[in-house]
């Protein structure tokens, strides 16, 4: 694969660190649940995430986020899966994007989505961020989620002024420390994760077990939806569908050795780091960086520290970052909206897979419908 050439000098500055830290509330939640459910360990998962996160930026240039694959996560988490059959997922995942990445007119293929399933893939991500981080602020601290929304639209007028992400974050260290749950910092040195192959048998249970419901949605969210978002925002980009499924197969297949977790791209990770700031490749190398020192250093106290952030913070980053996505569809032509409708209803009440499917089928009826519509006399 050839890495594509780098768009701009990275930048190491408090709005790149800010929108670094952007999509913290789509990462917190499913990061506590491996950690809290699944017992992996925090160092592995930090340093793991963290030299990803370094090595996206560096190639990139960009900030092209990294989430765990979502539908994986969920059923994981639900079903407290052993880490050996996490990372041997993460295995057979990479497995199976390398394979897609080296098929013969993929790129084509993908580039025959027809634009209002990609936003409507978009629009369903959005609404379903927007909920469930109403849902984080509502069920806990209301004042505290609204205070949040209102404290990042009003930052973001001017954005330049204030590293937004920043100043909310720091919002929940200083609630933790009036509420007193604040846990306390052990600076430690923390065993650096151990080289071990993954079971080919758990990498195919895995596979089967949640893998192939999650090729669907990383397909829509990860690859079309994600690249759809790369050419809004950075129009200059070189990237293509096949370099984002070469860059997924490979950093799961090595995650899987380390006793990673399965790692995709995403468009909603993408907007929330644009919406927060990021700019250039220097968002994941100092998001990287960060994730290696404290995996590293201050893996003991971490998942403490997760625990305790208010929650109704986290849901309302989630809010603001549903309610921007969504807006993304302004833009779709008036016969998009069927095939826009018709992704975003399957997608909410049942799967993005499902939504992406459907959509493609109200896209290739209403296409059909069109071209034999009897002429009007």
């Amino acid at each position: 694969m050839q890495i594509p050439r780098r768009l701009k000098r990275s930048r190491f500055d408090l709005q790149e660190l800010s929108g670094s830290m952007g999509d913290f509330g789509t990462l917190l939640p499913l990061a506590i649940g491996f950690m809290a459910v699944n017992n992996m360990h925090p160092a592995g998962f930090l340093v793991v995430f963290g030299l990803t996160n370094i090595a996206t930026g560096l190639i990139y240039g960009i900030p092209l986020p990294l989430q765990p694959m979502k539908v994986i996560a969920a059923t994981a988490i639900a079903q407290a899966w052993a880490p050996s059959l996490i990372s041997a997922t993460a295995l057979s995942m990479g497995l199976f994007w390398l394979l897609m990445g080296a098929l013969p007119g993929v790129e084509r293929l993908v580039q025959k989505t027809p634009d209002g399933v990609i936003r409507g893939i978009q629009l369903a991500l959005g609404l379903n961020l927007a909920w469930s981080g109403l849902r984080m602020a509502t069920d806990n601290s209301w004042w505290l989620g609204l205070l949040t929304v209102s404290i990042i639209w009003t930052l973001n007028r001017n954005q330049r002024a204030m590293p937004t992400a920043l100043v909310v974050i720091l919002l929940g260290v200083v609630t933790m420390v009036w509420q007193g749950t604040l846990p306390e910092l052990e600076l430690t040195w923390t065993a650096r994760p151990t080289l071990s192959l993954p079971v080919l048998s758990l990498a195919w249970e895995g596979f089967w077990r949640a893998g192939i419901g999650q090729i669907p949605l990383t397909l829509a969210n990860a690859v079309v939806a994600c690249l759809a978002l790369i050419k809004d925002f950075f129009p200059e980009s070189d990237i293509s569908e096949r370099h984002l499924m070469f860059n997924m197969g490979a950093m799961n297949v090595v995650s899987s050795v380390f006793g990673g977790f399965p790692m995709c791209h995403g468009a909603g990770g993408l907007a929330s780091q644009y919406y927060f700031g990021a700019r250039t490749g220097g968002a994941n190398i100092m998001e990287g960086t960060i994730e290696l020192v404290l995996g590293l250093f201050l893996a003991g106290t971490l998942l403490q520290f997760f625990r305790a952030f208010p929650v109704a913070i986290v849901g309302g980053m989630m809010v603001v970052v549903g309610v921007e996505l969504g807006k993304l569809t302004h833009g779709v032509a008036r016969r998009s909206w069927l095939v826009t409708v018709g992704t975003v209803l399957p997608s909410l009440f049942l799967n993005m897979g499902v939504g992406f499917v459907c959509g493609l089928a109200v896209h290739i009826v209403s296409e059909n419908l069109h071209r034999f519509k009897p002429a009007s006399h």
